[in-house]
C-alpha cells in the first residue's frame, strides 16, 4: 500500500499532466498557429515556489520546456545563488505559447490562457509566488485587489495575499531576460533574490 504522501504527490502530479496535456493541444487562441511547441510548464510538483513568467521565448518554443534559453541560464544563476535549483521550484508562464516575434502578448491572450496558470497555483499550492516582469505581476495583482504601477515601482517587495482561498506571498522582480539588454537591472534582480532568500527564511520551506 502507497504511503499517504505518495498518493498525494501522485495525484498532483497527474493533475498537473492533465493541464499539460490540454495545453500541448490548445487553440483557444491565434497563438496555436504560430507556435511551434506550447510551454506548459516545468518542476517540482511539490514545490513551495513558483516562478511565473510572460511567455515562451524562441528557445522554449523549439524545445516545450519554460526558460531555456540565455534568459533561463541567469534564472538559473539566480536560483543558485539562494540555495534552489529547478528540482525546488515549479516555472511557468502567464500565456503558455510564443507569441510572434517576442512581442508582448496581449489582453485577450492573457485573457484565454490564464486559467490554466490559475489551476496550476490551485493545484500546486505553493507559499511563494515570484513574479518576473510587467505582465505576470500585472495579472496577480489584478487578482488580489494590488494596485501595479509597474515592475520597476514594484520589485523587491513581498506582498502576503489571499489567492484562490490560499495563503500566499507574492515576490515581483525584473524578468530575467530584462538583464540582457541593460546590466542595471541585472544588479537588480542579484538584490531582489537576496531579498526573496530572506523571505524564504521566514517560512518553512526548505
Amino acid at each position: 500500500m502507497k504511503k499517504a504522501w505518495e498518493r498525494v504527490r501522485l495525484s498532483v502530479e497527474n493533475l498537473l499532466g492533465a493541464v499539460a496535456a490540454e495545453v500541448v493541444v490548445c487553440t483557444k487562441c491565434s497563438l496555436s498557429r504560430t507556435r511551434s511547441n506550447a510551454v506548459p510548464g516545468a518542476g517540482n510538483p511539490e514545490a513551495k515556489i513558483i516562478f511565473v513568467g510572460e511567455a515562451p521565448g524562441q528557445s522554449e518554443d523549439v524545445k516545450g520546456e519554460p526558460f531555456v534559453g540565455v534568459a533561463g541560464k541567469f534564472l538559473d544563476e539566480l536560483l543558485s545563488e539562494i540555495g534552489l535549483s529547478r528540482k525546488n521550484v515549479f516555472i511557468t508562464n502567464v500565456v503558455k505559447c510564443r507569441p510572434p516575434r517576442n512581442r508582448p502578448p496581449d489582453p485577450g491572450e492573457i485573457a484565454v490562457c490564464r486559467p490554466y496558470l490559475d489551476r496550476q497555483v490551485e493545484i500546486i499550492k505553493p507559499c511563494f509566488i515570484v513574479t518576473l516582469g510587467n505582465h505576470s505581476t500585472a495579472y496577480v495583482f489584478s487578482k488580489t485587489g494590488l494596485v501595479f504601477g509597474g515592475i520597476t515601482q514594484a520589485h523587491g517587495k513581498s506582498h502576503r495575499i489571499t489567492l484562490h482561498g490560499m495563503q500566499v506571498i507574492v515576490f515581483p522582480t525584473f524578468h530575467p531576460a530584462s538583464a540582457l539588454y541593460n546590466p542595471k537591472y541585472k544588479e537588480m534582480l542579484h538584490a531582489d533574490f537576496r531579498l526573496l532568500k530572506n523571505e524564504m527564511c521566514k517560512q518553512p520551506l526548505l
